[in-house]
C-alpha cells in the first residue's frame, strides 16, 4: 500500500508543475497589469513598483525567481493587499474554506449513500420517483441560482437563517452555504449509489444470503455496502475539485471570509501572487484528497493496487 501511494504522489508532481507554469504565463501575458488604474501612476513611481516585485525582469527570469521561491516555501507577497504575503492571506482565509467545504463533503457522502441505497430498495416506485426528480433538480441547478433562491426563501421571506456573513461559525450562518456546496454532490453521489446498489443486489452471492434468511439491514452493511461503494468512492476525487471551485462562488455569495473569496478579489485585482498561490494551494489539497481516496479504493478492491 505504501509504494502504492508512493507512485501516486509522483505521478502527481508533473502535474502540479504543469498546472503553475501555465497558470503563470497565462497571467503574465493578458493584457493589463496590477498597477493599471483609471488614474495610472506618474511614470517614476510605477518603474519603482515594478522593480520592487521584479516585474521589470524579462518574463523567464521572472519565472524562475518565481519557481525557486516556491521551492523554499515562499509563496511571494500580495499585489493588491498591503504588508501581507500570499501565505499570511492563504492561512487566514484556510479555516473557513476548510470548514465549510468538508463540512459539505461529509453532508453529501452521508446523504448521497443513504439517500441511493433508499432509491434502490425502492426501485420504480414513488419514493423512488421522488428522489429521482430531487436529483435532477440538483443536477440542473448551478450554485450561484440556487444561493440567492435559498436566501431569499430563508433568509428573507421566512427571516429563519441569516443570508450571509460567517457569525463567528456558528450552525445557522452555516447551514445555507453547506447546504449549495453540498447539493450537486448529493445528486450525483445518490444517482452512482443507487445504480451500483441495484446491480449489487442482484448479484449471486446476495441473493444467497438473502435465501439464508439475512434480513435487509445486514445484507446491505455486511454484503452489498463495500462493492457499491466503488464508484462512489472512484468519484469523490473530482467531487473534491468540484467542491473547492464551487466554494469561490459560494464563499463570495455568503461573504464568506474564506479563501475562493481572497481569489476572486485577487482576480479582479490582477494580483498575480495570490491568484497563483491559490491556485497551487487548492491543486496541492486536490492531489492530497485524490491520493487519499485512491487509498480508499485500494482498500476496497485490492486488484488496482498494481496498477
Amino acid at each position: 500500500m505504501i509504494g502504492f501511494a508512493f507512485r501516486r504522489l509522483l505521478t502527481a508532481i508533473p502535474v502540479l508543475w504543469i498546472a503553475i507554469t501555465a497558470c503563470f504565463f497565462i497571467l503574465r501575458l493578458a493584457p493589463g497589469g496590477p498597477f493599471d488604474q483609471e488614474r495610472p501612476f506618474p511614470p517614476r513611481v510605477l518603474a519603482n513598483i515594478r522593480a520592487h516585485y521584479n516585474l521589470d525582469l524579462p518574463l523567464i527570469e521572472q519565472y524562475w525567481i518565481y519557481i525557486s521561491g516556491l521551492l523554499r516555501g515562499d509563496l511571494g507577497p500580495s499585489f493588491s493587499t498591503e504588508d501581507f504575503s500570499v501565505a499570511d492571506l492563504l492561512l487566514l482565509g484556510m479555516p473557513y474554506t476548510l470548514i465549510v467545504g468538508g463540512l459539505a463533503f461529509a453532508f453529501a457522502i452521508v446523504l448521497g449513500v443513504a439517500s441511493g441505497i433508499v432509491a434502490a430498495f425502492n426501485q420504480n416506485r414513488a419514493g423512488d420517483y421522488w428522489l429521482a426528480g430531487i436529483v435532477m433538480l440538483g443536477l440542473i441547478l448551478p450554485n450561484f441560482l440556487i444561493a440567492p433562491i435559498l436566501q431569499l426563501v430563508f433568509g428573507i421571506q421566512l427571516a429563519w437563517l441569516p443570508v450571509g456573513g460567517w457569525g463567528n461559525g456558528s450552525v445557522q450562518f452555516l447551514i445555507l452555504p453547506v447546504t449549495v456546496l453540498a447539493l450537486p454532490h448529493i445528486a450525483r453521489i445518490s444517482r452512482l449509489m443507487r445504480g451500483a446498489m441495484i446491480e449489487t443486489l442482484s448479484a449471486n452471492f446476495v441473493r444467497v444470503a438473502e435465501s439464508k434468511g439475512i434480513g435487509p439491514r445486514l445484507v446491505i452493511t455486511r454484503h452489498a455496502l463495500k462493492p457499491a461503494l466503488i464508484p462512489v468512492v472512484s468519484y469523490l476525487g473530482p467531487a473534491a475539485g468540484y467542491l473547492l471551485t464551487g466554494s469561490l462562488v459560494v464563499e463570495t455569495i455568503f461573504g464568506i471570509p474564506g479563501i475562493g473569496r481572497h481569489f476572486i478579489q485577487a482576480a479582479l485585482n490582477r494580483d498575480y501572487g495570490m491568484v497563483l498561490g491559490t491556485v497551487i494551494f487548492y491543486m496541492a489539497l486536490i492531489i492530497v484528497l485524490n491520493l487519499i481516496v485512491d487509498l480508499i479504493y485500494a482498500w476496497l478492491d485490492p486488484r488496482v493496487r498494481g496498477a
